[in-house]
């Protein structure tokens, strides 16, 4: 038998699934890791940590299929964007912690790049707006604060590279030092019209050109897993950011076709195919994914506290002990109550990318308890969907746009209160997959099909299948009545 491995090196957790040809799971592992806050604002990770889960979850995976290593015929990984590693080149040894996307530390360095009139040049190199969000201010930090980086750097004793490159070169026993286009593109140092580094960012933030990873395809050759890791050789054949394993997981290759995870956050993309779509309402031009060395494009809209508004919840509050609690609670809530979370725990993303503001509760009673809040949690996931969505369809104006289905991911759809609320807030039928491992069977079909074990993308397309399809219910006048009050309490929230 042969199969293929997926890494989903995710913000809180790592996972390693084993598929056969048909994309069934036949083995999985999972583990959380720890969260270090060392300041406010600030987000890290250990780096060894998502080494250690990766291989530990690989073998936990082989072992939950009752798979040899030898069967495993290639590897795919997709990782948590953004996150930014700096290592020493001979050694592999960070020289400071992983900075996690969703840190803010440098967010008056953004502000002063902004009133220095750079956005403009920025956004129309990397297709991304100035914000501590992407890698290269966070690099820029760490060259600029980590004693002796930056000599090292321009000696060529370090290098930089995300979560992706990061796990490659240790994988590979530091053969190969590469990333993909996708989270290339994620950077804000990558030059998405002309598909190389920009050596005018580059100079801007005073980054050394020769620290930066070679950019390939998303199905392509990035070496071989070492025998040590898992007892074998195992070639790594795909790599792709997990928003952009996810698109090709929910198979959304068509211009006009949308997908939306919910994990951590929220990410929801819009395929624009091959035009490079500029938008008029700080939504993120992006790679999709890249083949043969040709790109498809795709609008971004980035939510940063989706799912992690429910960890708050439990780690938070401490008022329900596990997510799966939510969905009872909210049905079970007070309807004459509206109870509105505005999560901006670090900021909000699109389409308002205010990095400064903080989260806000609006519209407590001495009534409001657990039941209340939990509802709230899983509402103001689906009011920031709609923000993105009315953004996207007001940029995009494709022939072959397909308004009328949202497909979705990620662990929160697994609530089907939720998704129903979803559908009603946004006014667009949602369409839940099969597996709702979406961001794993796209690392899976990169790798796979990169040696022709998995069919090419056409085929793929008609192997997707939906499981739950919900439809909206909601009457027009209570939509818009909740969705102007989500409005108010943003505009409040952002003017504290």
């Amino acid at each position: 038998m042969e199969y293929i491995i997926a890494i989903d090196q995710g913000t809180t957790s790592t996972r390693s699934i084993v598929f056969d040809s048909q994309f069934a799971i036949m083995g999985k592992g999972q583990e959380e890791f720890d969260q270090h806050f060392p300041k406010s604002g600030w987000v890290e990770h250990n780096p060894q940590d998502l080494l250690n889960t990766v291989i530990s979850t690989c073998k936990k995976a082989l072992t939950d299929g009752k798979i040899r290593a030898n069967e495993i015929v290639a590897l795919g990984i997709t990782n948590q964007r953004e996150t930014t590693l700096l290592w020493d080149k001979v050694t592999g040894e960070p020289i400071y912690n992983a900075i996690v996307w969703q840190d803010r530390r440098t967010s008056k360095f953004c502000d002063e790049l902004r009133r220095a009139g750079l956005e403009k040049l920025v956004t129309s190199v990397t297709g991304l707006l100035l914000d501590p969000y992407f890698s290269a201010t966070k690099l820029k930090w760490l060259l600029d604060n980590v004693v002796g980086a930056r000599t090292k750097a321009e000696a060529g004793g370090l290098l930089f590279g995300t979560v992706d490159t990061y796990l490659i070169w240790h994988l590979t026993n530091g053969v190969v030092h590469a990333t993909d286009a996708t989270n290339a593109s994620r950077t804000m140092l990558y030059d998405i019209n002309d598909g190389e580094w920009s050596s005018q960012i580059c100079e801007l933030l005073n980054i050394p050109r020769s620290i930066l990873p070679e950019v390939r395809n998303c199905s392509d050759d990035f070496g071989v897993c070492h025998e040590k890791i898992l007892g074998h050789k195992i070639p790594i054949k795909g790599v792709a950011g997990d928003q952009h394993a996810a698109t090709i997981g929910q198979a959304c290759f068509k211009p006009g076709m949308m997908k939306s995870t919910y994990g951590t956050g929220c990410f929801a993309l819009l395929n624009t195919g091959e035009s490079i779509v500029r938008s008029k309402n700080k939504l993120l031009t992006t790679i999709a994914y890249q083949f043969d060395g040709k790109p498809t494009y795709a609008l971004e809209g980035s939510i940063f506290i989706a799912g992690a508004v429910v960890q708050w919840l439990r780690d938070g509050l401490k008022i329900i002990n596990s997510a799966s609690e939510t969905q009872d609670l909210a049905e079970h809530a007070d309807i004459n109550q509206q109870v509105i979370i505005v999560p901006a725990f670090t900021g909000l993303g699109a389409p308002y990318w205010n990095a400064d503001c903080r989260g806000a509760i609006y519209g407590l009673t001495r009534n409001s308890g657990p039941a209340e809040l939990a509802k709230a949690a899983l509402e103001c996931v689906g009011f920031q969907t709609r923000d993105l969505l009315e953004a996207m369809q007001s940029d995009w104006h494709g022939d072959n746009q397909e308004k009328s289905v949202l497909r979705v991911d990620g662990g929160m759809t697994s609530s089907d209160w939720a998704m129903q609320f979803l559908a009603d807030i946004i006014n667009v039928s949602v369409d839940r997959p099969n597996t709702l491992e979406t961001t794993a069977v796209g690392a899976a079909w990169l790798a796979g099909s990169a040696i022709g074990y998995y069919p090419p993308f056409d085929e793929f397309s008609r192997l997707w299948k939906s499981e739950s399809h919900f439809v909206p219910i909601m009457q027009e006048e209570e939509r818009e009545r909740k969705y102007s009050a989500w409005k108010s309490a943003v505009e409040a929230t952002i003017r504290v």
